[in-house]
Order: C-alpha cells, then sequence, then structure tokens
C-alpha cells in the first residue's frame, strides 16, 4: 500500500511497518491471520482495526506498569489506515517473546505430557489440558522468521540472548502485566490463559511495551462459565483456526487451504466478543 508521507520498511505475519522523515514508525494491521508458523491465503474482514483498537485500551490500561511505543492513536494517521494503525516510535526489540501462562495448554501440555515441565519449570503432577497452574510462569520463546517455527527456551537461554538482567526485568514485566490483564478479564467473564508480549528499549534505554498487547491473536481467552480442564476450552480467539486447520486434513508442510466462510464468520465473532466483553465498547 501506498501512503504519502510514509516508506514502507518490512511486512510481518499481520502488520505492515513504515516510517518518515521524523523516524516515527506507522504500525499498520492488516486482515492477515497466521496459524502454525503460516500466513493463511484468507483474511479475516476488519480483523487489523479490532487488533489496534484492543491493543490502544490495553496499553492504557497497562501504562502504570510499563509505557507502551506509542506516540499518537489520532487524527494525524493517514486516512487510508485510519481505525487500523498507530504511530509508535521506534524501539530496539529483546530478541525473544515473552510468554506467561497461568493455564496449562497448548505448547506447554505437550512438553508437561513429556517431562512435567513447561520451558524447563517443573509442575506438579496431575494436571490436565486445560488445569489452572500452582501460579503464572515466564515461558519465553525465541522470535522465528516468517515460515519458521517459534521455540519454547527456558529462563537460562533467554538469559543468554538479552543477558541475564535484562531477562529478569523481562520476566517480572511479563508476570505483572499477565497477572492484572487476567484479573480484569475474569471480571468480564474470560479466563486468560496465556499470552505473549514484546518488549524494546527506546533511545535512552527505557524498556517499553511495543507490538501489540492481549489481542485475540496473541492471547488465548477462554469462556470462563464453559472453562473445564480437560481438553480443548470454548475460545474467543485464533484457537478456532487452529482447530478447524487440524480437522481438515491439511498437510501441515503444504500451503495452507482457504478458510471456508463459515470458519472466517466464526472466528470474525470470536475476536469481536473478545473485543466487546473486555472494553465495554461495541465494535
Amino acid at each position: 500500500m501506498n501512503i504519502p508521507g510514509w516508506t514502507h520498511v518490512r511486512s510481518g505475519k499481520v502488520r505492515d511497518l513504515y516510517t518518515n522523515d521524523k523516524n516515527e514508525l506507522l504500525l499498520v494491521a492488516s486482515d492477515r491471520i497466521s496459524a502454525f508458523d503460516y500466513i493463511l491465503p484468507t483474511p479475516i474482514p476488519h480483523k487489523g482495526a479490532l487488533l489496534t483498537q484492543l491493543s490502544i485500551f490495553w496499553f492504557d490500561f497497562l501504562k502504570d506498569i510499563v509505557p507502551s511505543h506509542l506516540l499518537s492513536t489520532g487524527t494525524d494517521i493517514p486516512s487510508e489506515v485510519i481505525g487500523r494503525a498507530v504511530i509508535a516510535q521506534p524501539l530496539t526489540m529483546f530478541g525473544i517473546e515473552c510468554v506467561a501462562r497461568g493455564y496449562l495448554t497448548g505448547s506447554g501440555w505437550v512438553e508437561y505430557q513429556k517431562s512435567q515441565t513447561v520451558c524447563g519449570i517443573p509442575l506438579p503432577a496431575g494436571l490436565q489440558d486445560g488445569s489452572k497452574l500452582p501460579q503464572p510462569i515466564f515461558t519465553p520463546a525465541t522470535k522465528a522468521d516468517i515460515g519458521d517455527h517459534d521455540e519454547n527456551i527456558d529462563f537460562e537461554r533467554a538469559a543468554t540472548i538479552v543477558g541475564k538482567e535484562n531477562a529478569e526485568k523481562l520476566r517480572d514485566l511479563t508476570l505483572a502485566l499477565y497477572s492484572k490483564a487476567h484479573d480484569y478479564a475474569a471480571t468480564k467473564g474470560i479466563i486468560l490463559a496465556d499470552t505473549k508480549f514484546e518488549f524494546g528499549t527506546d533511545s535512552a534505554g527505557n524498556i517499553l511495551l511495543g507490538d501489540e498487547a492481549l489481542t485475540p491473536d496473541s492471547s488465548r481467552f477462554w469462556s470462563a462459565n464453559d472453562w473445564k480442564p480437560g481438553g480443548s476450552q470454548p475460545s474467543f480467539d485464533k484457537q478456532y483456526v487452529r482447530d478447524w486447520l487440524l480437522s481438515s486434513g491439511w498437510d501441515r508442510a503444504s500451503t495452507p487451504p482457504q478458510l471456508p466462510e463459515d470458519v472466517i464468520a466464526k472466528t470474525q465473532e470470536r475476536y469481536t466478543t473478545a473485543y466487546e466483553l473486555l472494553t465495554g465498547e461495541r465494535f
């Protein structure tokens, strides 16, 4: 997309990044959706606007713990991407994804079944898929290029990537953000099972929260009323798309299939429900 006054820098799985002559960044959230490290061929209408607006909500809600990279969400956003973009300051990003888990599921459940650990952290015996953990845990991951797989790592390896002091700061920030967001979401009937944050430093060396925050793309949102450990949980996130792909007969070594219209509609419905429950506003 050509946006006057802005130069395209790169595109990720979901976001397109632009810069201007003030060294500001324009982060544009597309309607693309990814799963299993693939960009799917079928977009989810209005998803980019929803991710952007929900991230803005969370950045404001969590600013007492750590400030975000946001510079502007208002009238200086280019008209071509209004509603689905923010202007942010450039950060030097840390080379790990900062994941907090309060419940056992996904790749954590897979590891637990093999070793009763998640990212090297020992957990009690007898937990099920969907069980609440005794306390939230920090489970970092490597950042993979598009088409490659993120890899869960233990704290020691994270410390070798970003330094021990930074790893400790990122762990503490991640768990503080998760705890505040989890407790708030619980008042809205949503369980925040896990989520991913990305952090960077500004020109003065301050740690800021970047990328997105607590969206259905980066988090697992479960229905509190329907939560029952022992299997897949009713959710308001892209797990619905993952489940459909796994049941479709798709060979994960090949290009993902197009999503059917009903899967698109139900995914859009889940994302919208999460937004409206969490913000209290219509999307």
